[in-house]
């Protein structure tokens, strides 16, 4: 990429898009674009258009979605596939239409299948049925991949699509309704520590920061207890109680989001579409994974938070609850190969992420 170039980072704000900024200004990228969501409707198309044709950015890194946990995903449906439908073929399409030089699609490793062989590769992408509980979500990422793969081939436009595994850290959902286990289990955690030393300053220094369910900082001890207790999170005498969903088995993989804003600018910088496959013949599956390649058991990752947070209390796996896919590990082999691998490992992360939560 030309340093000098007109950079738009789509979804900036969030944990992937503020890595990926922060990452590009460090290398030197200062011509960076950026609009919030008040700002720019990416589900707008005609307020996309007028966008592209206003700015004509020369490099486009699309961050922008709508996410959430298994909860969000499973209750939410048709406002994920329809905002994330939206947004990528808005942006896409224009990005197109103005001669971007070269895209970054972002999408997810739930593409694969839910039953699909481990390590996932490449190539398991549409091999069988999807986990049911965030399929239109999945649905919208594989459409991004085939409309990059198609464009380019249709068009001889330069898309590359990365499926990074899970993610967490800087500027990550903490909403206990709709954030992903890790910074979930982190700020349950937190909560509880809290709760269990009886420091109310931090219990609403906590909710003045991210109300739940309205409720804030200034709200009564008995309103604070009791929602708090809808996210599983129990005073029982002198100890407290924390409840996970599901049996805690489920293998998962977690990477540091800074890494993975380091390897989206690697192949932003280093490689192309031409780079992603290997028969011309027949061109597909061209997306790249982004993973660590090692994955945790969520009742071992819970145990590593609870160390990390300092929290004394129980924790309760509820079984009635949904556990989801029971492994998803990804096979990061074609990244390796184009010459990337990450840096920080869970336990340096997890660290991390609290220290910066904490602040």
């Amino acid at each position: 990429m030309d340093k000098n170039g007109k950079i738009y980072v789509a979804g900036h704000r969030g944990l992937v898009g503020s890595a990926i900024v922060k990452n590009l200004k460090d290398r030197g990228y200062s011509n960076l674009i950026t609009r919030t969501h008040k700002e720019l409707d990416l589900t707008d198309g005609r307020a996309v258009a007028a966008f592209f044709q206003k700015e004509k950015p020369d490099y486009v890194i699309l961050a922008a979605a709508k996410v959430g946990g298994i909860v969000a995903n499973n209750v939410y449906r048709a406002e994920f596939i329809y905002d994330n439908l939206m947004i990528q073929n808005n942006v896409i399409h224009e990005s197109y239409r103005e001669g971007v030089k070269k895209l970054l699609f972002l999408g997810s490793t739930c593409i694969y299948p839910k039953n699909c062989p481990q390590p996932m590769k490449e190539e398991y992408l549409l091999t069988d049925t999807l986990e049911y509980t965030n399929e239109p979500y999945a649905i919208a990422k594989i459409a991004g991949i085939k409309m990059c793969e198609s464009y380019n081939l249709q068009y001889g436009t330069n898309f590359i699509s990365v499926m990074p595994t899970n993610l967490y850290g800087p500027n990550d959902n903490f909403d206990l309704e709709k954030s992903h286990v890790l910074p979930a289990l982190v700020r349950k955690m937190h909560l509880g520590k809290a709760m269990e030393t009886n420091d109310w300053n931090a219990i609403r220094k906590d909710l003045d920061k991210l109300p739940i369910e309205g409720v804030d900082g200034k709200a009564m001890e008995e309103d604070i207890y009791a929602v708090l207790g809808n996210y599983g999170i129990h005073k029982k005498g002198s100890s407290v109680h924390l409840e996970i969903w599901g049996s805690g088995k489920p293998m998962r993989e977690f990477l540091w989001s800074e890494d993975m804003a380091d390897a989206c600018v690697f192949l932003m910088e280093e490689r192309d579409f031409e780079d992603c496959y290997q028969d011309p013949t027949e061109v597909r599956n061209t997306h790249i994974n982004i993973g660590t390649g090692v994955d945790i058991s969520i009742e071992n990752l819970a145990g590593k938070i609870k160390e990390t947070v300092g929290f004394k209390g129980k924790l309760y796996f509820n079984t009635d609850k949904p556990d989801g896919t029971l492994k998803k590990l990804t096979d990061p082999s074609k990244l390796h190969g184009m010459g990337w691998r990450h840096k920080v490992d869970l336990d340096e992360g997890l660290r991390k992420i609290y220290q910066w939560y904490g602040q």
